[in-house]
């Protein structure tokens, strides 16, 4: 059952992974519903993180910075849904946007690229990451990194590596799946550097008004990414989270319900605060009381990071 008379229109950013993503997305729906091959038309909508490149985001706007332009696409109706990586997407969304669909998540972890473990990384190794919680997290794991700001998509990063700008950088496992890329690197262990709140998932936006779309979105839809997913941004409400502030979480199906580990790090790696937790699949309340007996255990200045 088409929805219009016209293809429907998937906006995405242009990067090579974006494109990736949204080729998935139609893909799904094109499978799920019989429709015909050109029943979705691609549109690349060019976002300000795109042509930032030379600081942080967190200096910049934040995550607002890849949303916002998809957002002023489809309140002007040039495209029926968009395409995220969930990540990049910012807590709190406006009640004119609905997360319809997140399609089935991707390996959630990091891979170290440019040495086999960060046992074998030189003294005084250099490190390329744009991600505070990365950051954080090689500085605990090696006191004696230096971190430099690394941003550009995924072939930038590697192109910068191989000219020799850092030791190692770490990039998201799923990404280098996605591109076919999924032989560089190492994997590093869950309980080494637990992931990026919501690492892994794409998700699927639309307005909150546009039910034809928003029920054809819901065939795609994996509940189990879902749920574990929203718990994950729901940890970060409670935090009060940032781009500059270095958190990490995963849920996990456990039976009927989820499990939770999340930790919250000083940018040095010094102090790490941890909490994990099961609760019933929905139980948003819970999940923002994670984020607050985090705060409650942080130092002053750790918790100052989340406008404590």
């Amino acid at each position: 059952m088409l929805l219009t008379d016209r293809p429907l229109r998937l906006g995405t950013r242009g990067s090579p992974l974006a494109l990736a993503q949204a080729r998935m997305t139609a893909r799904a729906l094109i499978d799920v519903h019989g429709w015909a091959e050109d029943a979705i038309r691609i549109v690349t909508v060019q976002t300000s993180g795109d042509r930032i490149q030379d600081r942080a985001l967190a200096d910049i706007g934040g995550k607002a910075l890849w949303t916002k332009e998809l957002d002023r696409a489809l309140v002007a109706g040039e495209i029926d849904f968009a395409v995220h990586s969930m990540k990049d997407v910012e807590t709190l969304r406006p009640d004119a946007f609905r997360i319809a669909a997140i399609l089935p998540r991707a390996d959630v972890r990091d891979r170290l690229i440019g040495a086999d473990s960060f046992d074998a990384l030189p003294p005084a190794p250099l490190i390329g990451t744009s991600s505070p919680r990365r950051a954080a997290q090689v500085s605990r794991m090696r006191p004696d990194a230096t971190i430099t700001l690394f941003r550009g998509n995924v072939a930038t990063r590697l192109g910068k590596l191989a000219a020799g700008e850092v030791h190692a950088t770490l990039l998201a496992a799923a990404g280098l799946d996605r591109l076919d890329q999924g032989d560089i690197g190492v994997a590093i262990s869950l309980d080494m550097m637990l992931p990026a709140p919501s690492q892994g998932a794409v998700g699927i936006e639309a307005l909150t008004d546009n039910g034809p779309v928003l029920a054809a979105l819901a065939a795609i839809n994996d509940t189990n990414s879902f749920d574990c997913v929203m718990m994950e941004r729901m940890l970060l409400r409670g935090l009060n989270g940032t781009c500059h502030s270095p958190i990490a979480a995963l849920a996990r199906v456990e039976g009927d319900g989820l499990f939770l580990r999340a930790e919250i790090i000083s940018p040095d790696g010094q102090e790490t605060v941890r909490e994990e937790a099961r609760m019933s699949r929905g139980d948003y309340a819970a999940a923002e009381c994670v984020g607050q007996k985090l705060l409650d255990r942080a130092s002053p200045a750790l918790r100052a990071l989340f406008g404590g």
